[in-house]
């Protein structure tokens, strides 16, 4: 399947930005990942190297194929829903994750070259399951920021 980002389309067809979105929480985001992933669990995903050591420029535009961050771009609901590309900046603003919170589930560190698909689903759903107004969930919210 290939991919292009927004503005590679736009010099191949009309983009009409203001068609709707559907509507997803961070929770039915998260699951939504997690769901994906877990389509082939045993699919082994490249990892991202040293986004912890980046600057932030350099880290947020990171990419690679084959990466869990990959495996959401492909899927039309989340492009509609407005995931604009498979770099790390953007899945952290789309699935809303601190870069504590996204480095563990994509960096080399933690995984090696490569992670089973079942491995970050399950990381995944750890995050989605914290989604809540609690005071604990708060203060974990606050200190992995």
């Amino acid at each position: 399947m290939e991919q292009h980002a927004v503005d590679q389309l736009k010099a191949i067809a009309k983009i009409n930005r203001t068609y709707p979105r559907p509507e997803m929480s961070r929770s039915e985001r998260l699951e939504r990942w997690a769901d994906l992933l877990d389509r082939d669990p045993d699919l082994l995903l490249l990892t991202l190297r040293e986004t912890e050591y980046r600057p932030e420029e350099e880290r947020l535009a990171m990419r690679a194929d084959g990466t869990a961050i990959s495996v959401a771009f492909a899927d039309p609901v989340f492009r509609a829903a407005g995931l604009e590309n498979d770099t790390y900046g953007e899945a952290k603003r789309f699935f809303e994750l601190s870069d504590r919170q996204l480095h563990r589930l994509v960096c080399f560190c933690h995984f090696g070259a490569r992670v089973s698909a079942r491995t970050v689903a399950h990381s995944v759903r750890s995050l989605a399951a914290r989604n809540s107004n609690g005071i604990i969930a708060r203060l974990v919210a606050f200190f992995e920021r």
